[in-house]
């Protein structure tokens, strides 16, 4: 018997079903950057949108030298969820580093360091797609969760 019909029927509904998940995953992210604009306009924020859906407004301007790939940024956050849960900061333990461009934080948070300079404190709204995504970060993060870091770059190495 004939397999080469089942065959090809498989490979089109798995080509469906990637592009039904694909349109989803576009749907989500419309609806959460509908959202994000809402977070935006509630607190009057005047922030900058950058092409991948991250939001960042540098509210107090350092005078310090841009971060950059590679550089070893030394930071102090807030990280909190959209409805003002706070999930980390660097309050208790004091400040944290991260290698810009490498290190395994949030890819939303490496673009958004390369917009401040040594000095700036910054809001930075990360989509969950740049952030954590489907999976949350199996402790205080949610799935699909959107996260604002409210963030001071200290230093750069």
């Amino acid at each position: 018997e004939d397999v080469m019909p089942f065959i090809v029927s498989a490979v089109e509904r798995s080509k469906n079903d990637e592009e039904n998940l694909i349109e989803a995953n576009r749907i989500a992210a419309q609806k959460e950057s509908i959202q994000i604009d809402g977070y935006v306009a509630r607190r009057k924020l005047e922030v900058t949108k950058t092409g991948t859906g991250l939001r960042y407004v540098i509210y107090k301007e350092g005078a310090g030298e841009k971060a950059v790939n590679g550089k070893i940024a030394v930071v102090k956050y807030e990280v909190s969820l959209m409805d003002g849960t706070i999930c980390y900061s660097t309050k208790e333990k004091g400040p944290e580093e991260f290698i810009v461009g490498k290190d395994n934080v949030e890819s939303g948070l490496h673009e958004g360091i390369t917009y401040m300079k040594v000095g700036d404190k910054a809001k930075i709204i990360i989509p969950s797609y740049l952030a954590h995504g489907l999976a949350g970060d199996f402790n205080k993060i949610p799935v699909r969760s959107t996260i604002i870091y409210d963030i001071e770059l200290i230093a750069l190495k």
